[in-house]
């Protein structure tokens, strides 16, 4: 892997004279209490400023303190007007600008649609304080305010709409966010690495537009440098006869895969050198010169297998080690993907983690509640990344896939922080955790391997046998955590990989007796093949096997202990028929679902893609044949599967029966313990807006749901929601 300039090994900038704020400045105020007559980069977020290493624009806030740089923070301002984004007067560098910690739509609507009333990032849990698509009208916004002024946006809202993506909440393919945004450079995934040498190169002289070297970013240009060469993917198809087929996502590199007798598209003087295919690529040319291009946002507009092609070759483009630069036609304009950043290494993820942060929202809030802070408040991230690459998780396409983790002394200092500084802490840490719960320091056993790795998963089908699931460093971590004076109990509230837990059955024994408090959080999504194989997760075989360990561990500790399983409606690839075998394992083991979660198609993800196009680019994209995938997209269809989830609450019951009548599995209709709904309904329920609950008509409309049989009062009891097994 390609080596990168330390995080912090730059010369500070001038002001850092002005030394470390109490809090990033909100106003004009706070500004000059600082000594500040200006600041050198401002930051507009939709989130709440909360000062704590949990919450994005407080670790680049501080980060770039620790640069020398004087950085104030607009938090979710009134986007009416340009008055909110000239409160703190004009940034001498540039307006760094991100939606928050969530994707505004994500954030703002549910999976049907719907309008949340409730916003976890903001005060008093107030909804509608952010807008639609934050991180386009908030850089419109501070465009008017100085529109000479640079404008990076960033954050996981620009980073999963770098490229052109299918937009779940228009149901349309959207262009890339950097030309919507008018923004001069967008940075992707975690972006510490790109800002730093970004933030200093535009205090030299730069203007952001102008840099176009630096990993981790996106950028327009006219045209690709005469000094690539351009690999050809804007089809599946090679043209004309090629004998034999060559495979278009060759999972090797660039100079490992050359032939002789290239042919080239024009004269080389006249622009880059074009290659229809990886094996055709001039032997020796370096990665680092080598760009894909992709199909134009034209054609992925237009042709669902070509965005299935796109979303492919995107993801083989993932790892660090051997990405190369992506480049994709929006118009008249070149939308250019370097390759993603270099992983923070242990040294530079404590630093960052070590900032002095306050640990708690700003002053300005006074006593209001910020749900997602007091989530948060007494836990300790341990690290970055996951590797497992599920296709409908954001968190492997953000972050990467090489976990980054801290050392063992830094998360021992911030537990004794949370124990000396955070008001309210009782002795429990809420959670040691990430992205998930034990991937600590698992990683590659190879780094030369890793480096030249293109799987998407390195625990789908099956766990790689060049990963190392040694769990040791995390059972020691844990250990010294409790052991700390005034920490009572250690809890680990993170999503567990329990494919990688049962390798190392240790952990297992240390996790059940020492950091579960009654209850384990996991998710195997769905209980069967078609569904989970579009989803890149394991069989319910592992499950069954880490639910063998935890249930033996537990009556060896001495406690009553219960697994909650999560899953998922809708998912691309699930069948009515594969929800009613879920609902039947449901049943079988006594789960009775307080929540349920449908997919929600969020920009970029590969599960997404398939939504889309109906096409499965988990594997190679065929114009004829191939992976086709079925989603259940209409408002009935998405009804039911929820519904199959929810197959003991009354008010489902109606739908339940009318679709199991038309599956032809009438006898699990019944009052006995082997039907899955009853043949009576409770009196009111099983309504809504006055009317029966049904299935909707060819107009949307309900239609009367008829048992024939007489509708009886349940006891109370027999659809009460229970949260774990019996």
């Amino acid at each position: 892997m390609d080596t990168a300039k330390p995080l912090f090994s730059h010369r500070k900038y001038w002001a850092e004279r002005f030394g470390v704020a109490p809090f990033l400045p909100m106003s004009r105020a706070e500004m000059d209490q600082l000594g500040w007559d200006s600041c050198d980069v401002i930051l507009v977020t939709g989130d709440a400023y909360v000062d704590h290493p949990s919450f994005g624009m407080a670790i680049i806030g501080r980060l770039l303190e620790a640069q020398g740089f004087r950085v104030g923070i607009i938090s979710q301002p009134d986007w009416q007007s340009t008055g909110p984004f000239q409160a703190l007067g004009r940034p001498n560098l540039f307006f760094g600008i991100t939606a928050g910690n969530m994707d505004s739509m994500v954030n703002r609507y549910t999976s049907d649609r719907r309008v949340r009333r409730n916003d976890a990032y903001t005060p008093n849990d107030e909804g509608g304080r952010r807008p639609d698509r934050a991180v386009i009208v908030y850089s419109q916004r501070a465009r008017e305010a100085y529109p000479e002024v640079p404008i990076v946006i960033g954050g996981i809202e620009a980073s999963l709409r770098r490229i052109a993506h299918y937009d779940y909440w228009s149901d349309k393919v959207r262009r890339s966010v950097l030309l919507d945004s008018r923004a001069d450079l967008l940075l992707f995934g975690n972006a510490e690495r790109a800002l730093v040498e970004v933030t200093h190169r535009v205090a030299a002289g730069e203007h952001p537009r102008e840099i176009r070297d630096v990993r981790g970013t996106v950028f327009l240009r006219d045209a690709v440098p005469a000094d690539r060469v351009v690999i050809d993917s804007t089809d599946i198809d090679a043209p004309g006869a090629v004998d034999p087929q060559p495979d278009p996502y060759a999972m090797v590199s660039a100079a490992g895969c050359a032939t002789k007798g290239a042919a080239e598209e024009g004269p080389r003087e006249e622009g880059p050198r074009v290659v229809r295919l990886q094996r055709d690529v001039p032997r020796g040319h370096p990665r680092d010169r080598t760009v894909i291009r992709l199909p134009a946002y034209a054609q992925v507009r237009a042709d669902p297998v070509l965005y299935a092609h796109a979303s492919r070759v995107l993801h083989l483009e993932t790892n660090p080690g051997n990405a190369r630069a992506l480049v994709q036609r929006h118009g008249d304009k070149e939308v250019w993907l370097n390759p993603p950043p270099i992983p923070l290494t242990t040294a530079e993820m404590d630093a960052v983690f070590d900032l002095p942060y306050a640990r708690s929202p700003h002053p300005a809030y006074g006593d209001a509640r910020i749900p997602a802070w007091e989530m948060i408040r007494f836990s300790v991230n341990i690290m970055r990344g996951c590797f497992g690459g599920c296709s409908f998780c954001s968190i492997t396409e953000h972050e990467g896939r090489i976990i980054q983790s801290r050392s063992e002394d830094s998360i021992l200092r911030e537990v004794e922080e949370i124990r000396d500084r955070v008001e309210g802490f009782t002795g429990v840490i809420s959670d040691l955790g990430g992205p998930t719960a034990n991937m600590y320091r698992l990683a590659c056993k190879d780094p030369e391997i890793e480096s030249s790795c293109r799987r998407l998963s390195c625990v789908y089908p099956g766990i790689c046998k060049n990963l190392n699931t040694d769990h040791s460093a995390l059972i020691g971590l844990y250990r010294k955590a409790r052991a700390l004076p005034g920490i009572k109990k250690v809890l680990i509230a993170s999503g567990l990989r329990y494919d990688l837990a049962v390798e190392s059955p240790e952990y297992v024994r240390e996790l059940v007796t020492h950091h579960v408090g009654g209850y384990l959080k996991i998710a195997p999504e769905h209980t069967e093949e078609g569904p989970l194989s579009r989803m890149m997760k394991p069989g319910m075989g592992t499950y069954d096997r880490f639910k063998a360990m935890f249930d033996r561990f537990s009556r060896e500790a001495g406690k009553e202990q219960y697994l909650i399983p999560y899953f998922i409606a809708a998912h691309p690839g699930t069948t009515d028929e594969d929800m009613l075998n879920l609902a039947l394992w449901l049943k079988r083991n006594g789960f009775r679902a307080d929540q349920v979660q449908a997919f929600l198609p969020g920009p970029m993800a590969l599960a997404t893609a398939m939504w889309h196009t109906g096409r499965n680019p988990l594997r190679g994209i065929r114009r004829e044949g191939g992976d086709r995938v079925h989603s259940a997209k209409g408002i009935r269809a998405r009804r039911l599967h929820k519904a199959f989830l929810r197959y003991h609450d009354a008010e489902n019951w109606p739908l339940l029966r009318e679709a199991l009548q038309r599956m032809g599995r009438a006898d699990l209709i019944g009052n006995g313990k082997r039907h899955l709904v009853p043949n009576y309904q409770p009196a009111g329920t099983g309504v809504r807006g006055g009317k029966p609950v049904g299935v909707e008509g060819r107009r949307g409309r309900f239609k009367t749901q008829h048992t024939g049989l007489k509708a009886a009062a349940a006891p109370r009891k027999a659809v009460r929601k229970r949260r774990g097994a019996s």
